[in-house]
This record gives structure tokens, sequence and C-alpha cells, in this order.
């Protein structure tokens, strides 16, 4: 069954795509695409939004945006499918579009 929800950003690891503070329109049992974000069950429990970046036997290959800040699968590995909880539809509050994408530098 398919769950439409609310998550809030938490920290650094996906700016300049997102902000702490910022609040996102979820889709619970999505599967995820290429390039689109989602939130994810990292392995110590902690629950974050990345950048679903390819799929792997093991799960997702998932990203942050912010090399500097946070962790994503570089340090962890692949997340398991069951471990991806959301697919990201859009920013509620601030308003803005275009989330899809990695935003080019320079």
């Amino acid at each position: 069954m398919l769950r439409v929800g609310f998550a809030v950003v938490r920290g650094r690891s996906m700016q300049p795509t997102l902000r702490d503070g910022d609040v996102l329109l979820v889709r619970h049992g999505a599967v995820p695409r290429t390039g689109r974000l989602v939130v994810v069950r990292l392995p110590d429990g902690v629950v974050a939004v990345k950048r679903a970046t390819r799929r792997e036997p093991a799960g997702w290959w998932v990203e942050r945006d912010n090399p500097a800040e946070g962790v994503d699968s570089w340090s962890v590995g692949a997340v398991p499918d069951a471990d991806v909880v959301a697919v990201v539809l859009g920013r509620v509050w601030p308003w803005s579009l275009g989330l899809s994408r990695r935003p080019h530098s320079g």
C-alpha cells in the first residue's frame, strides 16, 4: 500500500539541494528511480534523505549532495530495499521545484 507523508530535513548533507528544516512530501512504498531523492534508514538506525544514484545487487547506492557533510553509501555500502523508506515527491516548505536532479556547480 502506498502512503503519502512528510519528512523534515535535518543536517547539511543534502545542501545545496535541501537545507536543514525543509519539509518534504514523500511517498512510502514507492519504487526509487536513479537520480531521485529518497528517505533511507542507515545501518546505525538514522533515517536520512539521500540521492539514489544506482541500483546494485545489495540494494540502492545512495549519496549525499554535500561531500563535506554526512554519511552515504561510500561509507556504509548499498542500502537494502527494505531500508528505503520513501521516495521524495517534492519540497512543500519552502516551496521550490526541481529536486530530482543534482544542481550544476559553477
